[in-house]
């Protein structure tokens, strides 16, 4: 529960930007310009990887209203008539989901599956949270991604090597948001 919660909490803090807010606060700036975020009710939620963790947070972001798109290479189709969501291809989860959230091991097939390509596939303005594992993003191309504004905000409870090094393109992305793992 802990870290499917802690998952929403990224997703909520990058939507509403709660950061950058707090920022301009403590600077005497109280402007609510580019702050304001989107309603979560009625968007779609894209979940690579349905194991343990990814289940808690789809009953969680189902209570939200959201609509849940998933990829999995073992799909539950039973947890997904329960919970009224759909299994799909990653190229359609990438194409539809205005958050997607990253819940896959790390192999062969997963390193990072998050690159050029599939940032290419992806809505503009969309927001990622890994808190899977660091490999399954290629960071260079998400912190490109995050300063040009095709992804919105990044949630990132993993990273490719830990402890972070301070040449790390993603401490000076836009709108990324990383927490010790």
């Amino acid at each position: 529960y802990a870290v499917a919660e802690y998952t929403v909490a990224l997703m909520l803090s990058l939507n509403r930007k709660i950061p950058r807010a707090s920022w301009r606060t403590k600077d005497g700036n109280f402007s609510l310009h580019g702050l304001m975020g989107f309603d979560m009710h009625g968007k779609t939620a894209g979940i690579i990887g349905t194991g343990k963790i990814a289940k808690i947070l789809i009953h969680i972001l189902k209570g939200f209203g959201m609509n849940v798109l998933a990829y999995d290479l073992y799909p539950d189709y039973n947890f997904a008539r329960e919970e009224q969501i759909v299994y799909t291809s990653l190229d359609e989860l990438y194409h539809s989901s205005d958050i997607i959230s990253l819940h896959c091991p790390l192999t062969d097939q997963t390193r990072y599956l998050i690159n050029d390509d599939s940032i290419a596939k992806m809505k503009d303005g969309v927001i990622l949270v890994n808190n899977a594992r660091g490999q399954l993003v290629a960071e260079q191309d998400l912190a490109d991604a995050l300063n040009s504004g095709k992804i919105a905000g990044a949630g990132l409870d993993a990273i490719e090597t830990e402890p972070i090094a301070m040449d790390n393109p993603l401490l000076s992305a836009k709108n990324c948001v990383i927490t010790p793992h």
